[in-house]
């Protein structure tokens, strides 16, 4: 069976990936999970200086998900360069650094010095984080979207994965934007705007108010815009949204996404992405697939 995966310019040796901001820096998972094993690791979304986040609550419970205002807290790209990098290129798997940016200028410069790194596989654009000022500005429009992915491809060696938000009319159109700048993939989706509500206290629970709403509440949202991308675009998906077992992993596979990537069940089931690799051959046989690349996209009209 064939595992391994491509996505543009970017080979993996599987499709099951950990998504950023709930893996760590891998450091965290060590002797928990053989991280050499997956397709690959996404570590915190980075920035080009030092960010404390949020003020608290970030992280509130709620039916069948988890909602979340970190604030992209990171300890900047330098700090990640010399503390974080010289382990995370030893593990031996595909690292695909997630970086966030307030300008187009920004996102050039911290992909353009990351990219040129040993040990980068790739560069994820984070264009569509929901809970900090100036988050979503490029995911929700599509000349933006493809002027900042245009501008990071010029100028950073490795390939490029764009992260798109669902909040938007469009997001097919968002993403032509994306492959239009010479994105290598898309990665849908980031999380849902919602928020939580303490009626006692007659105030929201996250101290930013609203944030990001994660978990298997949102897989179905996350199905429709993968479906809705395959249709529109040619480049790979990633799919990401509450996917917790093989099932879901074949669903979005189905769906037209290339790999998936795993968040919030890492929280409580940090085995779990080992645990779906093992687990895949067996889903693909059922489809007589000899590879991932045979179940993408089959999504029949019903």
């Amino acid at each position: 069976m064939n595992l391994s995966v491509t996505l543009g310019r970017l080979e993996l040796k599987n499709p099951i990936m950990v998504a950023s901001g709930t893996f760590g820096y891998a450091r965290e998972m060590q002797g928990i999970v053989d991280v050499s094993r997956i397709g690959g690791v996404l570590p915190k979304t980075i920035t080009a200086e030092p960010r404390v986040g949020n003020a608290p609550w970030r992280t509130v419970e709620v039916s069948a998900g988890l909602l979340n205002a970190i604030g992209l807290d990171n300890d900047g790209v330098d700090a990640f360069l010399e503390s974080h990098l010289p382990y995370l290129r030893e593990i031996g798997t595909s690292i695909v650094v997630s970086v966030a940016g307030r300008t187009q200028d920004d996102f050039v410069s911290l992909a353009s010095k990351v990219g040129q790194q040993d040990g980068v596989a790739a560069i994820e654009l984070n264009l569509s984080c929901p809970n900090v000022s100036g988050g979503v500005d490029f995911g929700t429009n599509a000349d933006s979207c493809r002027d900042v992915v245009a501008a990071v491809r010029a100028a950073c060696p490795v390939p490029i994965l764009a992260k798109l938000t669902p909040n938007v009319t469009s997001i097919a159109d968002i993403a032509q934007g994306a492959a239009d700048g010479g994105a290598d993939a898309v990665c849908l989706i980031n999380t849902v705007l919602a928020m939580a509500i303490d009626w006692r206290k007659q105030k929201p629970m996250l101290g930013n108010g609203m944030g990001g709403m994660s978990g298997p509440a949102i897989k179905p949202i996350a199905l429709r815009c993968v479906h809705q991308v395959a249709s529109a675009v040619s480049i790979p998906i990633i799919g990401i949204g509450g996917i917790e077992n093989i099932d879901d992993v074949m669903q979005f596979l189905v769906a037209g996404a290339s790999a998936v990537q795993i968040g919030t069940a890492n929280y409580y089931d940090p085995t779990l992405s080992t645990r779906l690799i093992d687990q895949l051959p067996a889903a693909l046989a059922e489809l007589n697939a000899s590879s991932v690349a045979d179940v993408v996209g089959t999504l029949k009209r019903s």
